[in-house]
């Protein structure tokens, strides 16, 4: 009996090709974005299904913009925790930049740049103390920042009733200067109809330059070996202090930032916003994959996380859902990415 050769038929992959695809896989599944990039998708699909509203691109220019005013904090947030830190005074941080720049320019009659890069030196100051404590102490950064957040808080509203007589400051539109800096830091455009708030191209290009620190570069090596053993880094010859104190700086410069934009974006600032703020970036950056003991972890997922923050927060409004379960749906959401994340980081070990 004569065999037929078909010619056209694939043969069978090699062990070697098996061995290259079973690398390949194993290497995604380790990335510490696959977790909060398939929660994203299954919460996209979730209210793009239930809530009409959410699938106008007005919708998602609202859910981008709410996503870019968390997630640029979250950047600097999830460096710090890669680095085996906490920052609980990112929130209200966030607010004294707001203050001090516009209780300075108003105060002062100056131009409103004095007041933005007078406040830039504040939000480096804070970051360094925090820093600086953390790493001369030895005390655990959740209690060092955890006193800044109660001291910023009270100086946020003390401060304020006693120069404005109020809760919040006066309105700063008409001084020399708002309109430039509103510009910069508070100002939309117009993409096929669609308004597009500036804060989104800055969170990309903060996920953008903060990922190329992290990943090609000696400081992000630094950053993940000081998450995974300061001792052994410090052996090693990493300057384990400065980085930290890096860390923490670029905390106050993300929130200095985040600061700028309520400000320009609303002309006026509340005293009393900011508190609890703090939480959802650290909830961003857990999503995301970092861990809690520090090493490990991505600016990206950082990103994806805060991208599944605003699609929560906007898509329980468009799905007509009862508000007051927010947080409720933020904790499972936390818990959820935590336990997805951990089988992830498992299966993909047990294929090694």
């Amino acid at each position: 009996m004569s065999q037929t050769l078909d010619v056209g038929a694939k043969a069978p992959p090699t062990r070697d090709e098996r061995v290259v695809r079973r690398s390949l896989l194993s290497r995604l599944l380790t990335r510490p974005e696959v977790g909060a990039l398939l929660g994203a998708i299954v919460i996209f699909i979730i209210f793009f299904t239930v809530a009409p509203p959410f699938r106008d691109a007005s919708s998602l220019s609202t859910v981008l913009y709410v996503s870019s005013t968390f997630g640029i904090p979250a950047v600097a947030v999830a460096l710090l925790m890669i680095g085996g830190e906490f920052d609980l005074s990112a929130g209200v941080a966030v607010t004294t930049s707001a203050l001090v720049a516009s209780m300075f320019a108003y105060q002062f009659t100056a131009n409103m740049w004095l007041g933005v890069l007078v406040s830039l030196v504040v939000a480096l100051v804070v970051g360094f103390i925090n820093g600086y404590l953390v790493v001369k102490t030895g005390i655990p950064s959740f209690l060092v920042t955890l006193g800044t957040f109660f001291m910023l808080r009270g100086l946020n509203l003390a401060v304020t009733k006693m120069i404005t007589g109020n809760v919040g400051t006066n309105d700063v539109a008409n001084i020399d200067g708002f309109k430039s800096a509103q510009a910069v830091f508070a100002s939309s455009f117009t993409v096929a109809g669609v308004s597009i708030r500036i804060t989104l191209l800055w969170w990309i290009l903060f996920v953008a330059i903060a990922t190329w620190v992290l990943l090609r570069t000696h400081i992000g090596n630094w950053i993940f070996a000081v998450g995974g053993s300061a001792p052994s880094s410090r052996a090693v010859g990493v300057p384990v202090n400065k980085v930290k104190i890096g860390l923490f700086m670029a905390v106050g410069l993300m929130g200095w930032f985040t600061g700028m934009h309520i400000l320009f974006a609303f002309n006026t600032v509340q005293s009393g916003i900011g508190v609890g703020n703090e939480f959802i970036y650290i909830v961003a950056a857990v999503v995301g994959g970092c861990l809690l003991t520090g090493g490990y972890g991505s600016v990206i997922g950082a990103a994806i996380g805060a991208f599944i923050f605003g699609m929560t927060n906007q898509g329980i409004v468009y799905a007509g859902w009862n508000p007051d379960w927010f947080f409720f749906f933020l904790g499972a959401l936390l818990l959820g990415a935590i336990l997805l994340n951990d089988q992830v980081r498992k299966r993909a070990e047990a294929m090694r």
